[in-house]
């Protein structure tokens, strides 16, 4: 399978590239330390249909395919992990609701998140079930034109800043999945401060107590909802936090090397150190390797290929990790510097190390490539 890019697959990476040099990297530090993102970028966002990009024009997207979505993914890593998170959530809700909805919930709710007039978040996780989620207690019961929701979600990213919440309940034994707007009574959020990484994701924890909601809000119930509604909003998230997590790790690189070039220690520049060498060399490997990986489960995900979904728990696998091994190697290579505000290898760190928890923990996606493997 070929996995060079075509002309205008690099014309669009470099116009990816451009936007994050120009309205992400100059800002990502001090989003992190708000623990917040601007408005104003949420708002660009929006307009440059980069939301949700893979949708249709019609619903407030642009159509865009898989591999360049990937690329996308990759530059937005680069430039701010909190952007990337923010363009997948909304991507896996919108989808999830295009794709599952009626079209009247579709046509309601999928441009107002596509063009940023209300921003999405994808409420799945529970407090005592973490990476279980299958399993988790939330409850959902009818009640005449109402269905009643009861329990609590936590770890939600852009919880603080969301509208539109797609929820996950059990409603008679089964799964089912509801839109919950923000201001429905009994439905409340308390912000969740002080995280190690992706401190701009904006995260919440939800309590629902006697949440009364539409019965027209109810996307899924059945017992394929979990396999088909949160699995698949999942797997579209991983496909993106693996190639962010390319990005993020070429960012470490792209920092080392111009730190190595321009430090002198003992005389010479660092980069002629054997030892900063051989860092520089593992971190180059794990790059290419990892944004071969992520090439391989774009094109596959293009092609509806029955391998896709492994292909893409592998890429993330291995990205978020040689992410993190990337991110520590820059610190390590920056010493002093590494640590501290002034230079972003700090923050990629802290960063890196969400990207091996969310959307699926490193063990949690070792147990299912295994499975898919075996």
């Amino acid at each position: 399978m070929q996995y060079a890019l075509t002309g205008q697959q690099r014309e669009d990476q470099a116009a990816f590239a451009r936007f994050a040099d120009d309205h992400l990297l100059p800002h990502a530090n001090q989003w992190d330390r708000d623990q917040a993102l601007s408005d104003d970028i949420v708002a660009l966002l929006g307009k440059s249909r980069l939301l949700v990009p893979t949708l249709p024009t019609e619903a407030g997207g642009q159509g865009m395919d898989t591999e360049t979505y990937g690329l996308l993914s990759e530059e937005l890593g680069r430039g701010c992990g909190n952007i990337r998170n923010l363009v997948a959530v909304q991507g896996m809700v919108a989808h999830a609701l295009l794709k599952w909805g009626t079209k009247e919930q579709s046509d309601r709710w999928v441009p107002r998140i596509g063009t940023g007039e209300s921003v999405g978040a994808f409420a799945l996780t529970e407090p005592e079930t973490g990476s279980d989620a299958r399993n988790g207690s939330m409850t959902a019961e009818r009640v005449g034109e109402t269905f009643v929701l009861n329990g609590r979600k936590k770890w939600i990213s852009f919880g603080q800043r969301a509208e539109i919440f797609l929820v996950f309940a059990r409603l008679d034994g089964d799964p089912a999945a509801f839109v919950v707007e923000r201001g429905t009574e009994g439905f409340t959020t308390e912000p969740i401060s002080g995280l190690l990484g992706l401190r701009a994701s904006e995260l919440a924890e939800l309590s629902f107590d006697d949440c009364a909601v539409p019965a027209a809000n109810l996307i899924s119930h059945g017992r394929l909802t979990f396999d088909l509604v949160a699995t698949g909003s999942l797997d579209y998230g991983r496909f993106s936090t693996a190639y962010g997590s390319v990005g993020l790790a070429q960012g470490c690189l792209t920092a080392s090397l111009e730190y190595a070039r321009e430090r002198t220690q003992f005389g010479v520049p660092l980069g002629e150190h054997q030892l900063v060498r051989g860092l520089l060399t593992d971190m180059t490997a794990s790059v290419e390797a990892a944004r071969l990986l992520c090439r391989q489960a774009g094109a596959l995900r293009a092609a509806n290929h029955r391998d896709a979904i492994r292909q893409t728990l592998i890429a993330k696998y291995f990205a978020s990790r040689a992410g993190f091994q990337a991110a520590s190697d820059a610190v390590q290579l920056h010493g002093a510097n590494g640590v501290g505000p002034d230079f972003p290898v700090q923050r990629h760190l802290r960063d890196a190390k969400i990207q091996e928890i969310i959307e699926g923990t490193t063990q949690i996606q070792q147990l299912q490539i295994a499975d898919l493997t075996l």
